[in-house]
């Protein structure tokens, strides 16, 4: 469903309504007026009982402690509303907008000494019609599922208000100690019409978020009454501002609710995947051999040690998202057979079963969704904290990609001071998915465990490539998708539940890779092979050297991790109807490909777009919001890079052999043989020399 209009010109923080037109004034907000609630009960079948846990663990975090120290924000108030209301967009909250808060807007005596309510909206998913994959389970289920989004939204914008120095607590729907319904009309994102509360420029329904600060704001003004909350003429339906057009329900209508957004069925599907695989010769490693991991564990030195726990989350947006990220670990699941329950309907089709647990990911908020067996080789053999043995246990593996964001990632350099945010927002939002929909596939009586970035047991990036999600990139360790490129994270879950698994696919990014170097030409630390793909541990690959990458995104001082190689690639394209000829171009043409390249420089792509720069720069030091002592990172596209890094570069890579044995732990350090992993990359067999030996092995060999 691609745009026809670029929003590249368009402030991050006016968001995808064109609520700037609203007639407005100063009203009162009508009383007693109610949140929208389901059109219909939700039935015996319904995923509802899923949801108590994590509604729990998120109500728990509403509240928390405020630094120290107060950030060095600036102090104009309408450049503090602009931040925050860019900041709820980019954890996806559909609109949002400022109040003060009044005596009245309290449900009891006691209270905060707040000053004002951040307010944010959350719209309602598109359900499954009847008949549908998935509506048994799904429809009657909206209001509880997005109570769940808010929560989430609510305590990490309160929890970055306190990491900047402010007190702060988030409010939804069941555990409120304010009027949500008055908040959201005093603040100017909803409207009563006839008791209920509507939004402008949907007909979906939604639910309301709050969060009262003492941090001081703009404020905004309510929608007057005579305004119409309907598209005001032909072109801003259409979404000539940059918005989202009012026609887009309406085309995802069309659209089964398991089938997604992106039209992944044009895709060809074949048999095995377009790098070489070569199941037999995989060994399975142990998850204390993760680079990471071994950073955690000591293995790249001191500095690379001290910094592993903090590199990701030393902005303030993304050290917000920490406690539930973590909090969610717990809660993903069992390893251990069960008996079904009767619950979830006839599950005997493994086809239904799939296309219904794709229209729960979806529903969920997962941008793509495969499904491929969770194969022995998948499964780490170890875990990192006992050195325990990992026996592969599920038969299947539900992937799922979460879109980073173009819009944050075209005003960032890849690795300034959003880019950790943008992974940790991902996660976040993955790690809430994957665990509902596991825990509602136990409840009809079949075993699932969640696997999140901060808690897997199985490899992500073979179950993505498995399951038809990409084609493995030049970047190398990333599955590349033709609709979001490689700007996703990944998540999934296992599960015995019978389903049928998606075909892998391709769409010609082998060859498009083979003259595409544009992410090795700006990775900052030439870790990206300009050379040709290698065999590692069973795997075609353009192997990167993950100690280089490693450890610039660890000791990273102008900002916070690294996703340089996602920001520049030609595939990130921003989501309209001229990206989709491009890529319909790549794969029916192949004769274009080298021009599409160019084009794509020529062009700009990858070029910070100083419209969409939205964030802070602020570094978590000692507990408290700072400028940061190293700068920011203010990259673009140089071309001259390819001859100059091409010429120097060398890569290491780690093969299990140099990797730490299965059963080391964390209070063991292994320190990392640099020399070794260059000799390794050094004489590493060709794809083509792998193919033609097995070609010639005897069929008992």
């Amino acid at each position: 469903m691609a745009r026809l209009f670029s929003n590249r010109d368009r402030p991050f923080d006016l968001g995808v309504l064109p609520t700037e037109l609203l007639l407005r004034g100063t009203v009162e907000p009508v009383a007693g007026a109610r949140q929208p609630e389901d059109a219909s009960p939700p039935g015996a079948d319904a995923m509802l009982g899923a949801l108590p846990e994590y509604r729990a663990l998120f109500d728990s975090h509403l509240d928390g402690a405020t630094a120290p120290a107060q950030a060095p924000v600036p102090a104009d108030l309408v450049t503090r509303a602009r931040n925050l209301k860019a900041s709820a967009y980019f954890l996806e909250a559909t609109l949002a907008g400022v109040c003060e808060l009044e005596p009245q807007d309290w449900l009891q005596a006691e209270h905060p000494a707040h000053t004002h309510a951040f307010v944010l909206l959350v719209e309602f998913s598109r359900e499954p019609k009847p008949g549908e994959p998935g509506a048994p389970w799904i429809c009657g289920t909206n209001a509880e599922r997005t109570d769940l989004r808010c929560a989430e939204v609510a305590v990490v914008m309160a929890g970055y208000i306190r990491a900047l120095g402010w007190s702060a607590r988030g409010h939804v729907a069941g555990q409120t100690q304010v009027h949500l319904a008055t908040l959201a009309q005093r603040a100017g994102v909803a409207k009563a019409v006839d008791g209920v509360l509507a939004m402008p420029f949907s007909t979906r329904g939604f639910r309301i978020g709050v969060v009262t600060t003492d941090y001081p704001l703009a404020t905004d003004l309510p929608i007057a009454p005579e305004a119409s909350l309907a598209w005001p003429d032909a072109e801003t339906y259409m979404g000539a501002m940059g918005t989202r057009p009012g026609f887009e329900d309406d085309e995802l209508a069309r659209r089964p609710v398991h089938m997604g957004r992106y039209a992944m069925e044009r895709i060809r599907r074949v048999d095995e995947p377009t790098t070489l695989v070569l199941r037999d010769e995989i060994r399975r490693v142990p998850k204390r051999a993760d680079l990471f991991t071994r950073a955690l564990a000591g293995d790249l030195g001191d500095k690379a040690r001290t910094e592993r726990s903090r590199f990701a989350v030393k902005h303030p947006l993304a050290f917000a998202m920490t406690p539930l990220i973590r909090g969610l670990v717990p809660l993903q699941g069992t390893r251990e057979p069960l008996q079904p329950t009767g619950l979830g309907g006839d599950l005997s089709d493994p086809q239904r079963n799939a296309d219904a647990i794709k229209a729960l990911a979806h529903v969920m908020g997962a941008d793509l969704v495969g499904i491929c067996e969770a194969e022995p080789w998948m499964y780490y053999s170890h875990d990192e904290v006992e050195g325990r043995p990992i026996e592969p246990y599920h038969r299947y593996a539900v992937v799922m990609l979460i879109d980073q964001g173009f819009e944050t990632m075209e005003g960032a350099s890849g690795d300034d001071w959003i880019s950790g945010a943008q992974s940790m927002r991902a996660y976040l939002r993955g790690a809430t998915m994957a665990g509902v929909m596991a825990a509602h596939v136990r409840r009809m009586g079949y075993s699932a465990r969640a696997h999140s970035n901060a808690h897997s047991e199985l490899l992500h990036l073979p179950a993505v490539l498995m399951a038809g999600l990409g084609e493995l990139s030049r970047i190398g360790e990333l599955i590349l998708n033709p609709f979001i490129g490689p700007r996703s994270k990944s998540v999934l879950f296992t599960t015995d539940l019978p389903l049928a698994v998606d075909k892998p696919i391709d769409f010609g990014l082998q060859a498009m890779c083979h003259l595409c170097m544009k992410c090795a030409r700006e990775c900052p630390c030439n870790a990206i092979p300009f050379g040709p793909k290698v065999m590692f541990n069973g795997y075609e690959i353009w192997k990167p050297d993950v100690e280089k990458c490693g450890k610039y995104r660890l000791t990273n001082m102008k900002g916070s991790a690294c996703g340089r190689c996602m920001k520049t690639c030609p595939y990130n394209r921003e989501d309209l109807v001229e990206s989709e000829r491009l890529l319909w171009l790549s794969i029916d043409v192949p004769a274009s490909r080298r021009q599409l390249i160019a084009h794509d420089d020529s062009s700009g792509g990858g070029q910070r777009n100083a419209v969409k720069r939205w964030w802070f720069d602020l570094e978590i030091v000692d507990g408290a919001a700072v400028t940061p002592a190293g700068g920011v990172n203010e990259r673009d596209l140089d071309p001259s890079r390819t001859d100059k890094l091409a010429a120097v570069q060398k890569l290491a890579f780690y093969p299990p052999a140099l990797q730490p044995a299965g059963g080391t732990t964390l209070q063991t350090v292994s320190p990392i043989d640099r020399q070794a992993g260059l000799q390794a990359y050094a004489a590493a067999e060709s794809p083509v020399a792998a193919r033609r030996r097995r070609s010639n092995r005897t069929p008992d060999a």
